[in-house]
């Protein structure tokens, strides 16, 4: 069977653990890749483009979008985030699962344009334990954090769009529920469509 990759859309609260889980998951298999979105906001210390962004300008992010080059895009805090159309695409057709961490705005962008992508929210295992891992950060005031939780409240509306939830107790866990559920996501008939004519086709010549 010739395999495709699938679009995996990840959102969650801030301080759910989201961006570990997908690190600890690309780091572990090799069959993912965490597409790097185009902003139009600067580089910080250390970062690189085409490693965390693609940073460029409002004129370049513009005419992304007037070239459908984009499969979703929002503006957050006076920037323009989005994501390339091109690297997904050719991830995709090489049968590597392209995961995209971002926002339910863009999650639904997504969900509309490739229907197949598997949508999925990251939990902790309680509101409490949220407010712990915010204050752990260490980073992070506790004006900032009440925005963070008012922040939460208003995404925790838009959960039942997604198709999976994973409680992020223990990260081993989580890691190993996300890689589940994409490798069940592959064996879908709808996604094995081309397998299944095959094999119907071959019933038939061996029962004349």
């Amino acid at each position: 069977m010739n395999r495709k990759g699938i679009i995996i859309v990840v959102s969650g609260f801030s301080g759910a653990g989201k961006g570990t889980i997908m690190k600890a998951l690309t780091a572990k298999y090799d069959q993912y890749a965490l597409s790097v979105s185009a902003t139009t906001r600067d580089p910080r210390p250390g970062e690189e483009n085409g490693r965390e962004y693609f940073f460029v300008s409002n004129e370049e992010f513009e005419k992304l979008i007037q070239e459908d080059g984009l499969i979703e895009h929002a503006g957050y805090v006076d920037h323009y985030y989005g994501t390339p159309r091109k690297f997904v695409e050719d991830k995709l057709n090489a049968g590597i699962d392209v995961i995209l961490e971002i926002e339910i705005q863009g999650a639904l962008q997504i969900k509309k344009r490739y229907p197949d992508a598997v949508l999925l929210f990251v939990m902790p295992p309680s509101a409490k334990e949220l407010v712990n891992r915010l204050k752990g950060r260490g980073t992070e005031t506790d004006e900032v954090i009440k925005m963070r939780l008012d922040r939460a409240c208003e995404e925790s509306e838009g959960i039942e769009n997604y198709d999976y939830i994973v409680v992020n107790d223990v990260l081993e866990d989580a890691v190993e529920r996300v890689h589940g559920i994409i490798c069940a996501a592959h064996n879908t008939p709808s996604r094995n469509q081309n397998f299944i004519d095959d094999i119907r086709k071959q019933l038939l010549e061996l029962s004349k």
